[in-house]
């Protein structure tokens, strides 16, 4: 190697966009763990538990990049600014996103900006909150005879004039499960109704799901507003015949009633 190219060696690093799963530090993957475990720059976000930063080296660099709707915080093109930065000082990058890097992660960005500036970055599924939530409130996202698909959309937007686009269609799904709805729930009911849904259909809203203080309320289109009031996000919103089944197959914790207390009681975790 030439002096004149020793002097312009650039290391290389690599940054790993991990998905952390949607709440619980158990389902993180295997993968997912392992890769935190050799970071040695760890970027996370808001909706990442926090217990899994231990898992990084007590040396490790921790960046937090966490982002709340409607908040001043770090924007993405900082955070990808960072990942590029860190690369090129030829670190091992962690980017740590709660659910799946690709489902409403910005995944997809930061790739744009990693790919444009030649850094290698490898993607590590998550389970997205689309899926574990109404998993662990006993509602199946298709059923034979009963649903044969389910469609996952945003229910929040930047630029609002973008959240309803194509609902014409996506009202009519089989199982329709809402990420980010929580403030815009009367709108999307309004809008399920212009297109045709039944105030009867089953709705139940997941909140916090997968932590030992997840809360499910199911009622249908004309009753959740006023049932749901107590809850807050992160929520995930199920659409559908479906969601009814909650009622019979809550296994991780009975669904939650505050009004006129028809149904309070929920079961603790059992730890072992």
């Amino acid at each position: 190697m030439s002096i004149l190219n020793r002097t312009s060696y650039q290391p290389k690093g690599k940054v790993f966009l991990v998905g952390a799963g949607p709440g619980d530090p158990d389902l993180i993957t295997v993968r997912g763990l392992n890769t935190i475990k050799k970071a040695e720059v760890l970027v996370y976000d808001r909706l990442a538990n926090p217990e899994l930063l231990s898992n990084a080296p007590k040396d490790s660099e921790r960046i937090y990049v966490g982002k709340r709707p409607d908040k001043r915080s770090v924007s993405q093109e900082q955070i990808s600014r960072i990942l590029v930065a860190k690369a090129k000082e030829g670190k091992t990058v962690v980017r740590l996103k709660g659910g799946d890097s690709f489902v409403f992660g910005r995944g997809g960005e930061e790739c744009e900006a990693l790919a444009k500036e030649g850094i290698h970055f490898e993607i590590v599924p998550g389970i997205s909150s689309a899926i574990a939530a109404p998993a662990y409130a006993g509602i199946p996202l298709t059923h034979r005879g009963q649903a044969r698909s389910f469609t996952v959309v945003t229910g929040y937007t930047k630029n609002k004039d973008e959240l309803f686009e194509n609902w014409e269609n996506i009202a009519h799904s089989d199982t329709l499960v809402i990420l980010m709805g929580m403030k815009n729930l009367p709108a999307i009911i309004s809008k399920l109704y212009l297109y045709g849904r039944s105030p009867e259909t089953p709705v139940a809203i997941i909140e916090k799901a997968t932590y030992d203080c997840q809360r499910t309320v199911i009622g249908t289109l004309d009753t959740i507003v006023d049932k749901a009031a107590e809850l807050s996000p992160p929520a995930t919103i199920v659409i559908g015949k479906l969601a009814a089944l909650g009622h019979d197959f809550a296994w991780f914790k009975e669904p939650y009633e505050n009004k006129n207390h028809l149904q309070i009681e929920q079961r603790k975790t059992v730890t072992g």
